[in-house]
């Protein structure tokens, strides 16, 4: 360990917190499953396969256009689920709560916790509350694990042993706009933006895809964004990835922020992007599919697994030129989700 007091850093994403998961909590709770390291557990069980995920979510500020701090919680575990290949059935929900909170705040809240998870098809089956002194929180911290059932052919999807040299890489969207929309709404920063985070469950979209597809590879670009999934599938393979610059979707709106506040949007939080990875022969069924859903209409190719720069990702730039694409050393927005 590098640091003997934990930094925002360690929370953005990117090395410190690679460092932080592989020299600490590995160290102490290593175990198979664990060291699967997919967005879910896959659990063997005499009733078959089933996917168990948790996370929490401290975003900064809870309400932010597009969403707030409830739906993301929803949508953020049903899609750790959805991304492993499964189908979520079962949401559990913490919730920690500063005294002082406003209680039609917490309304809306948990009203659209359940609203998004009536549109997944999950249910909140269980859960806790806890509350603590005013200023020893901020506002309302969520904690929400889930539940999923999967199929043997699917349990793979999390692993990526399946991907292959010629393989494609398939992203539903633009990239980068759920952190331009959270940073946009923290108002120590005065500055507006008309764009909207991407917050949405995506496990329909992907249970259809699943259904035409053998699909070789999941996972949701959330914290860290395109460049950190990216570089989790390469590292450590005897294969490399290769990616170009005019085929990731950035909306014109978010360059601009990204330029002016100097942000990669490669690197920038996403909570309604999925990345695939698929057998070259079935990348327009794919394409089909995710383009017939509106949480998926800008779905593009953007790259392919390739021999060469084996752990490697690299990015063909606009201009005609090459560089890797790395793990962020920090973080470029804390608390975005």
């Amino acid at each position: 360990m590098h640091h003997d007091k934990i930094i925002l850093n360690h929370g953005g994403g990117g090395l410190l917190t690679k460092e932080l998961i592989s020299n600490l909590f590995y160290t102490y709770f290593k175990n198979d499953i664990l060291l699967e390291q997919g967005d879910s557990a896959i659990l063997n069980t005499e009733a078959g396969h089933l996917a168990f995920t948790t996370d929490s979510y401290v975003v900064d500020p809870i309400f932010f256009p597009g969403g707030n701090i409830g739906k993301l919680a929803v949508c953020g575990t049903v899609n750790d689920l959805s991304v492993s290949g499964a189908k979520p059935l079962y949401l559990s929900a913490g919730f920690i709560i500063e005294e002082g909170l406003s209680m039609n705040d917490l309304e809306e809240i948990v009203r659209s916790m359940a609203e998004e998870a009536k549109k997944a098809g999950v249910q909140i089956v269980c859960g806790d509350t806890k509350v603590v002194n005013r200023g020893k929180c901020d506002k309302v911290f969520i904690n929400t694990s889930g539940i999923g059932i999967l199929e043997d052919r699917h349990k793979e999807i999390g692993s990526g042993r399946k991907i292959q040299v010629g393989d494609k890489i398939i992203i539903n969207g633009f990239v980068g706009d759920h952190g331009i929309a959270v940073l946009g709404a923290r108002k120590s920063l005065n500055f507006q933006t008309e764009i909207k985070s991407d917050c949405a469950s995506l496990s329909h979209i992907i249970q259809e895809v699943l259904a035409e597809v053998d699909v070789h590879f999941m996972r949701d670009a959330t914290r860290g964004g395109l460049a950190t999934v990216l570089n989790e599938i390469a590292e450590h393979r005897n294969f490399g990835i290769e990616i170009n610059e005019d085929e990731i979707p950035v909306r014109e709106e978010t360059q601009g922020v990204c330029e002016l506040l100097g942000f990669d949007p490669l690197y920038l939080a996403n909570e309604g992007k999925v990345v695939m990875v698929v057998p070259a022969d079935k990348v327009e069924v794919c394409l089909s599919i995710l383009q017939n859903n509106e949480l998926a209409k800008d779905s593009r190719t953007i790259g392919e697994i390739v021999e060469s720069y084996p752990g490697k990702v690299i990015l063909k730039t606009s201009i005609g030129g090459r560089r890797f694409v790395e793990l962020n050393t920090g973080e470029q927005l804390p608390r975005i989700c």
